[in-house]
């Protein structure tokens, strides 16, 4: 067996660590839902050549410096801002993250996201569950409709693309943001591409943050955007919740200058019970699950470990950055 060294910082199904365990000596943190402590982290580290990441894993300067024989960094997730990834390149580490596989997974999380909070579903559920529901009235939880109405998308990458796909067939009108056209999916599905925030907010009815966090997109959504937005438009994020001023957005919401928010990320995660946002009814909040179907986690650990396993082979990373 080899004599290298990797450290997985969550628990992993043992099936998708099978291959890098025929090989090298693995390491893992066995708990599913605490993070690894950051002194273990460092310690683990240190003796480590490769290393399988979550996006609460901060993977800076710190750890790096005192990790001589680390390689390879495979975070398990399309995001890397966990990573000081130029950092690690000039260390001649490789960074990889998992993009592609847990496109459809997403989009079709966020896209139920946006269904549950125009519907009011999970108000809905709650109002039946506390034996609220004595009669029936035509405006009982009553929510917004969906088909036919417009779509503002922040972001049209791969995930974007995917959301946008899925409002073609109820038959949304698509609006979108981005660095740059995609004039392929103008073609495909009518989309049109909006320059400027202010224009996207005043003409959507739903908009769905799907931007990766950047310096440049941090703070992006603010009580500027959220003015512009119609009082019955309806916001979701599924992107990272540093993009949104999210104090902006409360007020927003608890002022009736929107509707209601969808949200699977937040500012600071996890949000606990005394949170402003827990407080409103017209908030869906989710704990972070966008690419949490065990299809798609199995398939995203399995690309963790053949990235580990290409870099420590000497072989290029199937996904680096």
């Amino acid at each position: 067996m080899d004599t290298k060294r990797i450290f997985v910082t969550r628990k992993l199904p043992e099936e998708t660590l099978h291959l890098l365990r025929k090989t090298y000596t693995v390491e893992m943190w066995e708990e599913e839902e605490t993070p690894c402590p950051r002194e273990l982290l460092l310690e683990k580290a240190s003796q480590a050549s490769g290393l399988i990441t979550m996006l609460s894993d901060k993977i800076d300067q710190e750890l790096i410096k005192q990790s001589p024989h680390l390689q390879v960094v495979a975070n398990l997730a399309v995001g890397h801002d966990n990573i000081d990834v130029e950092y690690a390149k000039g260390k001649n580490i490789t960074v990889c993250n998992t993009p592609d596989v847990l496109t459809e997974t997403t989009a079709d999380l966020g896209f139920s996201l946006l269904m549950a909070t125009a519907r009011r579903i999970v108000e809905a559920d709650t109002y039946v569950r506390e034996d609220k529901w004595q009669n029936w009235g035509p405006f009982l939880m009553a929510g917004s409709d969906i088909h036919d109405k417009t779509l503002g998308i922040i972001g049209m990458g791969r995930i974007g693309s995917a959301v946008a796909r899925r409002a073609k067939g109820f038959n949304m009108e698509i609006l979108y943001h981005n660095r740059s056209q995609n004039e392929d999916l103008e073609q495909e599905l009518g989309a049109t591409f909006i320059s400027d925030l202010k224009t996207l907010a005043e003409r959507s009815d739903f908009v769905m943050c799907v931007v990766p966090l950047t310096p440049d997109t941090e703070g992006l959504l603010n009580s500027e955007f959220f003015s512009h937005m119609k009082s019955d438009g309806i916001f979701v994020n599924i992107s990272r919740g540093t993009v949104v001023d999210e104090p902006a957005l409360v007020e927003a919401l608890e002022s009736g200058q929107i509707k209601a928010a969808g949200l699977d990320v937040f500012a600071s995660e996890p949000i606990r019970a005394d949170h402003p946002l827990v407080k409103l009814d017209n908030v869906v909040l989710l704990p972070h699950i966008g690419s949490g179907s065990i299809e798609t986690r199995e398939r995203m650990a399995k690309l963790t470990a053949k990235n580990v396993a290409c870099v420590l082979a000497g072989e290029e990373a199937i996904t680096p950055l």
